[in-house]
């Protein structure tokens, strides 16, 4: 069977241009790409036809020897055209087709450098209530001899014969087309033939910077605080954002729990029978916690609003204070004398609520 013409293939005139071209085939490809008519051998079959037609169409010696002689004039030539197999649709659309509808976009689009990231260390109470820090880092300052260019005294950059200005060169693979950045000139289009003797054709010079971070309140581990444009510095673009990444250190009192804060306190022997009061510290005083008669090790109070807060919710959580019931120590002969005479006295009594209930769970297991 003969083969069709390869502009009526594409449904384009002979005289089309390659921007033409290539959207006439990306047309076809969407149609009829084997990935998205996995069961249609005949669409494959159209597919298959295209890319051939964009092979030799696309190709200005192959598509000379076409006009001039049809089928016969381009058979053998570039070793019998592209392997149909290998091709992905997403290199098609991605990679073939990024001149045509990405290219105008990227030369606009401006060049960036890296984002960077500065470890800092905050106490709970500055991560709770927010605060000033002064961070320094390595930064980057405009040469002040070649404003910039990176060119000596008396010279300025020219443009880059690589890539013709533009920072990307283009490698054509029969009908795959793969947009690379200039390795002559590293994408900025320009080459400097005599190098500034001060930066070195930097352009810029290397210093530390001292900036002020504004900790918001209420941030824990791993939330991290953008300063934009103060990351890594990008000659004929913009610099990247850094990125202040927070860990807050342990505390010798408190453990947080998103909003509450819990911290354990011990009470005397004598306030934890009688009841009495006892000091507790908070993020920012010292408040009395009130201490009932008879409280026995792990009663929980809590202190409204003195815990933490979180991140675009300024609103404060609670302080867990659970006690532990301190017994005495080191005590003199009178006090184990009156200790000894006050617990003759008790033991008889049921004054011992837990230890009961205790020795009647260990009867009850015997049975």
């Amino acid at each position: 069977m003969s083969k069709r013409d390869y502009y009526e293939t594409l449904e384009v005139s002979r005289d089309a241009s390659a921007s033409e071209l290539k959207k006439a085939f990306k047309k076809k490809a969407m149609k009829f790409h084997p990935d998205r008519n996995p069961d249609n051998p005949e669409a494959a079959e159209k597919f298959k036809e295209a890319a051939e037609a964009y092979d030799v169409l696309s190709d200005p010696q192959k598509k000379s020897a076409y006009d001039q002689f049809g089928h016969s004039g381009v058979e053998g030539m570039g070793g019998g055209g592209p392997n149909f197999n290998d091709i992905n649709i997403n290199d098609i659309f991605g990679d073939i087709f990024g001149d045509v509808f990405g290219t105008r976009s990227q030369s606009r689009r401006q060049r960036r450098g890296s984002d960077l990231q500065y470890n800092l260390e905050l106490s709970l109470k500055d991560a709770v209530l927010g605060v000033q820090k002064k961070i320094k880092i390595p930064s980057h300052r405009e040469c002040p001899d070649c404003l910039g260019s990176g060119a000596a005294k008396g010279t300025k950059p020219v443009t880059c014969m690589n890539c013709n200005g533009t920072g990307q060169v283009r490698m054509q693979q029969g009908f795959f087309s793969i947009q690379q950045t200039c390795s002559v000139c590293a994408g900025t289009g320009q080459v400097i033939k005599e190098k500034c003797g001060t930066c070195g054709g930097v352009g810029a010079i290397k210093e530390n910077k001292t900036l002020s971070v504004n900790i918001p309140a209420g941030v824990d581990n791993g939330d991290k605080v953008r300063l934009s444009g103060e990351g890594e510095w990008m000659k004929g673009g913009r610099s990247g954002d850094l990125y202040v990444a927070i860990r807050v250190k342990d505390n010798p009192l408190f453990d947080r729990d998103g909003r509450h804060l819990y911290i354990e306190a011990p009470i005397p022997f004598d306030v934890s029978i009688l009841g009495g009061s006892i000091k507790i510290p908070t993020l920012e005083k010292t408040i009395s916690l009130k201490i009932p008669s008879n409280t026995q090790t792990g009663k929980v109070f809590r202190i409204k609003g003195e815990g933490a807060s979180i991140v675009r919710d300024r609103r404060r959580g609670d302080i867990l204070c659970r006690v532990i019931v301190e017994t005495p120590s080191n005590l003199d002969k009178a006090q184990l004398k009156a200790l000894s005479e006050l617990t003759k006295k008790l033991e008889a009594s049921k004054n011992y609520p837990g230890t009961n209930i205790f020795l009647k769970a260990i009867a009850k297991n015997k049975e």
